[in-house]
C-alpha cells in the first residue's frame, strides 16, 4: 500500500492573528493547571462534556475524566461518551482552554503535562502549597474503620427531594498550581481556599454553580442546565440515577469496573476516583454511600491512613489509595469520633515533575449538603464565604 504523505502547512502562523481572534484571558498570566483547578464538579462537568479523543467502545458508555493537576483530581483523563451534555459549561470551558493554549504557544509553549511560565511571581491569587509529612497508611484496622464509616453513612438522615426542590453541596476547596519562576526552578502553589456551591435537581436537568474566586465563573454563577435530559451514568450521575443503583458493595464494585474499564491508570485506580467523586460532590442516598464505602474497601491498595486534615483545618482518619502513576495518594476524610465524611486531601508521596514528596496538591471540605426548594437558597445557618469548622451534618454521602 503506497502512503502518501501530508503536506505541511506553507504559510506562516500568524500568532497576532491568532491572539486577536482568541477570548481575551482574565489573567495572562493562567496556566493548564489553574483552568484544571475548577476541579469536582465543575471539572467533572467539563471533562464529561469535552474529552472526545479517547474512543471507548463499550455499549452505553459516557464521558468520565480527570486529569493530573487538580486537587482532588489528579488522574488520567477517561474515555470519551457523550457530546451533548451541559452546553453552556463546555462552551466556557473551551474558550477558557482555547486562550490558555494560546497565551502559552505565544509564550513559549507547554511541555504537554503541565504548563508553566516564567514569572517573577505566583499566579494571581495563588499561594505556596503546604507540605506535611506523608504518614504511612495500613491495611491493618481498615475493616474495623470501614464497618463504623459504612455504618454512619446507613444510619444519615436527609429529607427524600420532592418535585421541584434541589440538593445542594457546599465545600471549600483548594486545588494545585504549578508555576516555574524567573529562576526556572518549578514552585508548587494553590489556590486560596475558597466556597464552591453546586445546586442539582433530582433528575440532573437543572442546576447552578457558584464559585467567584474562578476567573470562569461569574460572582453570580453558572447554569448546570442539561435541557437534553440525557443518559445519566457513574461519571454523569443525578440523584435519581444514584437512588436506582444496587446497594450490595459486590454488584455495585463490579458495574464500576465495567463501567469505567480502560478508563485512567488502571482498573483499581479508577475505580477508587469514581467512587471519590460520587461522595465528594453529589448527594448520595444514606444505602448507597455505606455500600461505595465497602466497595471501596474490597479495591486492592487501599489502606486506612491514623491523621488527615481536609480544608477546614477538621482533622480525621482517612481511606486512601496512592495512584501508582504519579504517586499522588488521595485520602477520603473522616470524623474520629462520628465517622462523618469531612472531605479529601491528595498528598504527593513521592518527588515527580518539580512536586517534592509532602506537597498537599489539594483538599476539600464538604461543609454543607441539604435539599432546598430553589436554585441559590442555602439552608438555615450558611452563607456565601463563610468557614465551617464543625462536621457538616451527617447526611447523604457521608
Amino acid at each position: 500500500m503506497i502512503r502518501t504523505l501530508r503536506r505541511r502547512r506553507e504559510e506562516p502562523l500568524d500568532h497576532a492573528e491568532l491572539a486577536r481572534l482568541l477570548p481575551a484571558p482574565g489573567d495572562p498570566e493562567l496556566s493548564s493547571d489553574r483552568l484544571n483547578g475548577l476541579e469536582e464538579h465543575l471539572m467533572t462537568e467539563i471533562r464529561n462534556r469535552t474529552s472526545d479523543t479517547a474512543p471507548d467502545t463499550s455499549p452505553g458508555a459516557s464521558t468520565g475524566a480527570p486529569p493530573v493537576g487538580a486537587h482532588a483530581g489528579d488522574r488520567a483523563p477517561r474515555a470519551a461518551r457523550r457530546s451533548g451534555r451541559r452546553p453552556v459549561l463546555v462552551g466556557a470551558a473551551a474558550a477558557l482552554v482555547l486562550a490558555a493554549a494560546g497565551v502559552a504557544g505565544l509564550a513559549g509553549g507547554s511541555d504537554g503535562s503541565e504548563s508553566s511560565g516564567r514569572a517573577v511571581a505566583p499566579p494571581a491569587g495563588a499561594v505556596p502549597a503546604p507540605v506535611v509529612q506523608v504518614v504511612r497508611g495500613s491495611t491493618a484496622g481498615l475493616a474495623g474503620a470501614v464497618a463504623d464509616i459504612s455504618g454512619a453513612a446507613a444510619r444519615a438522615e436527609l429529607p427524600e427531594p420532592g418535585p421541584g426542590q434541589f440538593l445542594y453541596v457546599r465545600s471549600e476547596v483548594s486545588s494545585l498550581v504549578s508555576w516555574e519562576n524567573a529562576d526556572g526552578k518549578n514552585r508548587s502553589y494553590v489556590d486560596k481556599i475558597h466556597p464552591r456551591e453546586v445546586w442539582m435537581s433530582p433528575d440532573g436537568d437543572k442546576g447552578w454553580l457558584m464559585e467567584p474566586y474562578k476567573e470562569a465563573i461569574d460572582r453570580d454563577g453558572i447554569t448546570l442546565d442539561d435541557p437534553e435530559g440525557g443518559e445519566r451514568t457513574l461519571n454523569s450521575p443525578s440523584y435519581d440515577y444514584l437512588r436506582a443503583l444496587p446497594t450490595d458493595p459486590g454488584l455495585l464494585l463490579k458495574k464500576i469496573y465495567d463501567e469505567t474499564g480502560g478508563m485512567g491508570n488502571g482498573p483499581d485506580q479508577q475505580a477508587f476516583s469514581t467512587i471519590g467523586d460520587l461522595l465528594r460532590g453529589q448527594v448520595v442516598p444514606p444505602k448507597l454511600a455505606a455500600g461505595l464505602y465497602r466497595a471501596a474497601a474490597r479495591i486492592p491498595g487501599v489502606v486506612l491512613v491514623d491523621e488527615s486534615v481536609d480544608a477546614a483545618g477538621r482533622h480525621g482518619v482517612a481511606i486512601a489509595r496512592t495512584d501508582e502513576a504519579d504517586g499522588a495518594r488521595t485520602e477520603w476524610i473522616f470524623d474520629r469520633e462520628t465517622y462523618t465524611y469531612l472531605g479529601e486531601r491528595t498528598v504527593q508521596t513521592r518527588d515527580v515533575e518539580g512536586v517534592r514528596a509532602g506537597t498537599v496538591r489539594g483538599h476539600t471540605a464538604v461543609t454543607d449538603r441539604a435539599v432546598v426548594d430553589a436554585v441559590k437558597q442555602r439552608p438555615a445557618g450558611s452563607a456565601p464565604g463563610k468557614r465551617t469548622a464543625a462536621p457538616a451534618a451527617p447526611s447523604a454521602g457521608t
